[in-house]
């Protein structure tokens, strides 16, 4: 979950620096994949 929080922290500030809209939207898909990746664990299989 701290993961996904720094990774969409860095998605929103390359988008306000002006960065390439590719690496904000890699960094929204790791986040994504991230709080998914939490929540797999949390389940306890």
């Amino acid at each position: 979950m701290g993961l996904a929080g720094l990774l969409i922290g860095g998605a929103i500030s390359f988008r306000r620096q002006g960065m390439p809209r590719m690496i904000s939207i890699s960094f929204w898909v790791l986040a994504g994949m991230s709080l998914l990746g939490a929540y797999v664990l949390t389940l306890g299989l």
